[in-house]
């Protein structure tokens, strides 16, 4: 028995999760809204081991926008919902406040801890710049597999977001807009700052030269500062993933960096952009385990064939 899971609900500010047999918050959900400039969206930060360090990054001065482990949309429709700077092509990276939108938090249908599962059940709208309604989401967290003998906890993030446009949504990103190699998109986690210079690994390679491949997971391991040893993230899709709905493959190419900062996304839109027509749903279902130490490719295998779907 793994012990029961609690949570802690500062209304109007976060949802908190505690695994009280290991003593350590192993996440935080915060849905307040923060700066404009910055696309206001909620996030997970701090996201934690079970041995207590920290494995996501929050406001770094290189990219005051990236935050934890979120739902972004970099390039969607003209918009951008990462924050910061828009890239442009032949003109580089420029500030477009007026282009800079957010996603907002409505309400939630469930917030419950059940033994050794969490739910965060949410609403959310997504906005353009001068406030329009684009799109509407429901979003479902849920921590589970809490396993002191491995030393890891799993998260699954499902989102289901709906055009409410009369036209098509077009989820682009700085690929798809010209500039190599930056398909960044979607669900997107931003390691801290000791992560550099971290090992990378798939199913059937490993290193930065996974950038733009497909593969049904990856795998990030890093060393930590403070304390003494490593981390290991692995990013994999449910079986569903697919951008034409039909369901068994892995269209979408994996985002991922280990310098000048750890990153990894799977990206909806790397090389090409995704057509989203209006009243249609986009659905994605992710999960995120957690562990302490450096995972090789058998203990990621393992776990996974032991994790199914």
């Amino acid at each position: 028995m793994t012990g029961a899971l609690r949570l802690v609900h500062a209304h109007g500010d976060r949802i908190t999760v505690r695994a009280p047999a290991a003593g350590v918050e192993l996440l935080a959900y915060v849905y307040r809204r923060e700066a404009a400039w910055e696309a206001p969206r909620p996030y997970l930060h701090p996201i934690r081991t079970l041995s207590g360090a920290v494995v996501t990054d929050y406001r770094p001065h290189d990219h005051r926008w990236h935050k934890g482990l979120s739902l972004t949309a970099s390039h969607l429709s003209g918009a951008n919902l990462w924050g910061g700077n828009t890239y442009v092509h032949g003109q580089g990276y420029l500030a477009l406040p007026e282009r800079v939108g957010s996603m907002r938090h409505t309400g939630f249908d469930e917030v419950t801890a059940a033994g050794d599962r969490v739910v965060i059940a949410e609403r959310l709208t997504w906005h353009p710049y001068d406030g329009e309604l684009w799109a509407e989401e429901e979003r479902r967290i849920e921590v589970h597999d809490v396993a002191p003998d491995s030393g890891s906890w799993a998260l699954t993030w499902t989102s289901a977001v709906t055009n409410r446009r009369a036209e098509p949504l077009r989820f682009g990103s700085p690929t798809t807009a010209g500039r190599e190699l930056a398909g960044y998109t979607g669900l997107f986690w931003r390691g801290p700052r000791a992560f550099r210079a971290g090992r990378i690994l798939g199913p059937q390679g490993e290193g930065p030269e996974l950038m733009g491949t497909r593969a049904p997971w990856l795998a990030y391991s890093g060393e930590h500062d403070g304390v003494d040893g490593h981390a290991t993230l692995v990013f994999a899709h449910a079986p569903e993933n697919d951008h034409s709905g039909a369901g068994g493959t892995h269209p979408a190419h994996w985002f991922v960096r280990d310098e000048p900062f750890a990153a990894v996304a799977p990206s909806w839109s790397f090389f090409e952009e995704l057509e989203l027509a209006p009243g249609a749903t986009l659905r994605r279902r992710y999960r995120v385990v957690v562990a302490d130490g450096a995972w090789r490719r058998g203990d990621v295998v393992k776990y996974l064939e032991v994790h199914p779907w």
